[in-house]
């Protein structure tokens, strides 16, 4: 099935075969929600009917959701997680954090630790970064020939096709900030001693190609924004919106999954407990 999305939130997905501009979609467009007060308790309501969703998704066994948090250093992939997964039950959630490959993942094909990772029938798995550095990092830094990149666009997609195909619904979110708001987001890294240890001296190697992160993203929401897995763009330089988008979301697309309890073969009167 495909995934699904508020009507008030449509504008968010990117169509298969458009050809997207980052810089003509605003990183702090918050017009189509309420009130930042009203957003909030609209948040509150949807993380608990995640975790109800959840729990009967889990229950049910049979299919899964993936839910992938990409964007540049500060977009916000962490705190998406805590904001809006945190009360979620854990039995039935994954959280993956993709980092530079090891030894062994570079001796396989991109896609190997990846695929090991994809969430499990009755669970949801979130990818904090994702199969798409092989085409964003990869670009930009020219970690593989060319050539080898521009096949991993088709890879991706059917890789994404075999997941669906087999009962997993994918959610993609390219969390869109500003350059702005990431120079701000770093300096309180510095600034703040609890927050020394996010800063990373690497993410102003990245900042400084920053035009090249943006082409780069352009072309991946291009090439891979398919009907079964397609990209949403989040307006994430404010938090508690990036949040609100993604929670209502994905409650959307457990409710249109509608996971329901296995009925069981006998009835609770059956029994006698002594």
């Amino acid at each position: 099935m495909q995934p699904s999305c508020p009507k008030t939130l449509r504008h968010l997905v990117i169509r298969p075969g458009s050809q997207p501009k980052l810089k003509d979609i605003d990183t702090r467009d918050v017009d189509f929600l309420a009130k930042e007060d009203k957003a909030r308790e609209q948040l509150a309501e949807d993380i608990v009917a995640i975790d109800r969703l959840q729990d009967r998704l889990y229950g049910e066994g049979r299919r899964a959701l993936l839910v992938v948090l990409q964007g540049t250093d500060t977009s916000g992939k962490d705190g998406t997680i805590r904001g809006v997964f945190n009360t979620t039950g854990p039995l039935g959630v994954s959280v993956t954090a993709f980092k530079k490959p090891s030894e062994e993942e570079l001796a396989h094909d991109f896609l190997w630790r990846v695929h090991v990772a994809a969430p499990r029938r009755g669970t949801i798995g979130i990818f904090n970064r994702s199969h798409y550095e092989d085409v964003l990092v990869g670009r930009v830094r020219n970690l593989a020939p060319k050539d080898a990149i521009e096949r991993r666009y088709d890879q991706i997609n059917a890789f994404e096709r075999i997941l669906a195909e087999n009962g997993t619904v994918i959610l993609k979110f390219m969390l869109h900030i500003s350059k702005k708001e990431q120079g701000e987001r770093l300096q309180e890294r510095l600034d703040e001693k609890d927050k020394n240890w996010k800063f990373n001296a690497s993410d102003l190697d990245d900042r400084k190609l920053w035009g090249d992160f943006q082409k780069a993203y352009e072309t991946a929401l291009a090439r891979c924004s398919t009907d079964i897995a397609p990209w949403h763009v989040v307006p994430a330089d404010r938090k508690w919106a990036r949040n609100c988008i993604i929670a209502a979301i994905v409650r959307d697309t457990l409710e249109t999954m509608d996971p329901q309890y296995p009925k069981m073969p006998w009835k609770a009167s059956d029994f006698t407990i002594e």
